[in-house]
Order: C-alpha cells, then structure tokens, then sequence
C-alpha cells in the first residue's frame, strides 16, 4: 500500500465517519457452521461434487442446521470462507462469485439462509488477494462493503494475507467504517491480531466483533490443547477485553471430524464455553456420530458460552497434569469451572481443590452440577473440598449454583 493511500485512510479515522463498532451484534459471542477447517479450499466440483467450495455446500448444511435442531439452539450462521470467489472481478470493479460453483450468486444463496431464518456469513481479505489467491479488498473495501451488503451477507470474515502490517492497524478499522456507512448490520470477524507480535487488543475490541487470536486450529489434539494454553498464558491480557459486543476467537470447533475422541471432544466443547467464545463448527453435519451431535447440542454448555455476561474465563491454577479453570455466570455470584485433564494415559487423575480456589467464597455454599450430564454431584463451601476424577485427555465441567 502506497503512503498516500496510507494518508488517506488515516485522515478517514481521523473524520470519525462512524464511530466505533455500532452494529449492535455479538451481545453474546454468535453461534453456526463454517466451512473451512472440514473442506478447506476444495473447488474439484467435477470428481467431489458433494465436499467442494459451492453453493450446494451452503445450502446442505443449512438444511442440517434446521433439521437436526442445531438452529434452535442459536446454531444460526453459515459462513462461506475462502476460494468462493471468481479469479477476477467484474467489468465495475465489483467482486464475484465463481460462475460454476455459485451458478445463483450470493445474493440467492443469502436469500436461501434467510428463507430458514439463518444467516449468511462470507469471507475476504485485507491485502491484495486472499490467502487462497483470490482477488483480496485492498483498495476497493467501500465497494466491497457496499456489494456485501446488497447481497444480504450477515457477516464478513476479514483476513490479513498480501498485506503489510503497518497498515493492519489502519485497514481493518477502515473496514469497519464501511462496513457501518452499509447500514446493514453485519457482524465483523477480524483476523487482525494474527498479524502483529504485539496487537493493540483494545483497539481491536473497539472495531471488531470477534477476532482471531491464534493459529488456524487443526483436526488433532495437540492443536486444541495448544488453543487451550495459549489461552492459559493470556499474553497481553487479551481476556480483559472479551465482553459483549466483541469476543476472541479460538477458532473453530473441529467436533465430529476425525481428530479427536469423545472425551477430547468434551474438552474443546467445555473450554470453548468458558472461554466465551464462537461456537462455530466446521464439520460434515451430513454425517456426524451422534456422541459429536450431542455434545454439540448440549443446552447446559451452551447455556455457559451463552451467558450474558459475556466473561472470558480463566486459568486459576495447575495441578499436576490438570488445569482448574473459572468463569463467573449468571445469576450473579454462580459460577462454570473445568478440570482438564492433560495426560496421555493411566486411570485418570484424583483431583481434591477447595471451594474457595475455584472462586467459590460464599459461606452459603454451593451445589455442584456436572454441566454435561445435569447430575448433582455434591454441595462445597468456601473451606471444602471437591474431589472428582478426571479421565485423560478428559474434563469435569461444573456449575456451581449459590445456595441463597
């Protein structure tokens, strides 16, 4: 990017077109399905017709949503991330779709999402061209914004591949502005903190819905787990910024791939509630085990990521191979928690920690409920102790409801 279109983008912050991240989404951190972690950049429509990048993707996961219940438990965006586009844009300069793949366009596919009462979200990039090498927003985000918006897209993921990162922190809030003068409200993804060593988190906050704080996660454990402790490390302090209105991003659930067991599946589904964050899976809910299904559609879990609170949890201390995480919920004074278990093997891990080291200093007390099951399993006070083993590469997940 040249210094003059530098100069220019800074004197558009500078006028305050619009000011901040008004579009009133993301109260609590927003729930669907995407599709890059499962089908990456697949655009072999000829020979794999059912698992390519097209509009016949969409369109098969929206129907799931709807008929397998996912929808009417907040499961309500389908987002189209990279290699929708055509490899050039219009004769105007505008972006489109690849004619073979998307043969009705975005806006009917939009309209499709809205007809079920579900939202459409799609993807681009601050630089030059995509991360896949497609045709990327840089010098052309009004225009692009003002097409998104016409088509009835409901959410746009920003990425930041061919860019400089000098003009990260300029860029992505330019979008955001665009993105409001649309007078459409649609909730803004940013890849932003991805792209410095030392990101701005506030200022991040300040522009984006829900940003990207870490590698793009992987189908295995070792990719969850590493999600898991960066979180731990909270490098930055970016937890402090999580709230309504704008949330960090693990990334996506990878539940009912083929990368993790049941009880690894639990603890991304666990964490990812406590750590407030997107729910947005990206697997083939045209086959799923019903086991993944469940976890998935747990009411009590996504009560946690739900709450409106809005409270990141955190690390409170490590025991051995266990990480005792918190998060308070509503109503005030309740309370989630999580035991991971981070071993590889054995019978599992006997562990004994006191109420109080899990945030629980009311002298009323408090009755635990395993948040998967519903089960009660015990009262603690402030002075005693939960004991519970914890399977390997497994979690206990708690509510702790105030005894009033």
């Amino acid at each position: 990017m040249t210094t003059d279109m530098i100069t220019i983008l800074v004197l558009i912050v500078a006028m305050g077109i619009a000011c901040g991240l008004d579009n009133g989404l993301a109260r609590t951190p927003p729930m669907g399905w995407l599709s890059w972690q499962r089908f990456r950049c697949n655009t072999d429509c000829e020979n794999d017709p059912k698992n390519c990048i097209s509009e016949q993707l969409y369109r098969d996961m929206a129907d799931r949503l709807v008929a397998e219940g996912y929808a009417a438990l907040g499961y309500q965006y389908v987002n189209i991330d990279d290699c929708w586009l055509a490899k050039t844009r219009d004769a105007q300069g505008r972006l489109q779709a690849d004619p073979k793949r998307f043969p009705s366009g975005i806006k009917a596919l939009a309209d499709y999402m809205h007809n079920k009462s579900l939202k459409l979200g799609i993807y681009e990039d601050f630089g030059t061209k995509t991360c896949a090498g497609y045709p990327g927003s840089e010098f052309y985000m009004q225009l692009d914004a003002q097409t998104f918006a016409s088509w009835g897209v409901d959410s746009l993921k920003f990425d930041g591949c061919n860019s400089a990162r000098s003009d990260v922190p300029v860029g992505f809030p330019i979008m955001r502005q665009f993105l409001n003068l649309t007078g459409r409200p649609i909730l803004y993804t940013c890849e932003w903190p991805l792209q410095l060593k030392h990101p701005d988190y506030k200022a991040v906050a300040e522009n984006c819905n829900i940003f990207r704080i870490f590698n793009d996660i992987d189908d295995s454990w070792d990719s969850v787990t590493s999600v898991i402790n960066f979180y731990g490390q909270d490098k930055y302090n970016f937890s402090g910024v999580a709230g309504p209105g704008n949330f960090n991003d693990p990334d996506m659930l990878v539940i009912g791939n083929f990368g993790l067991s049941i009880e690894q599946e639990r603890v991304q589904m666990a964490m990812w509630a406590l750590f407030a964050a997107p729910l947005f899976m990206s697997n083939d809910l045209r086959n799923i085990r019903p086991e993944s299904k469940a976890i998935l559609q747990n009411k009590r879990v996504i009560s946690i990521n739900q709450d409106p609170l809005g409270i990141q949890g955190r690390l409170i201390s490590t025991m051995g191979t266990v990480q005792v995480w918190s998060k308070p919920i509503s109503p005030k004074g309740n309370f989630a928690f999580a035991l991971v278990n981070f071993a590889n093997g054995g019978s599992g891990a006997l562990v004994s920690v006191k109420g109080s080291s899990l945030d629980l200093q009311d002298v009323c007390g408090y009755n635990i409920t395993d948040a998967f099951t519903g089960n009660f399993v015990t009262v603690i006070k402030p002075n005693t102790f939960l004991k519970y083993t914890v399977v390997p590469s497994g979690v206990f997940l708690g509510i702790a409801h105030l005894l009033v």
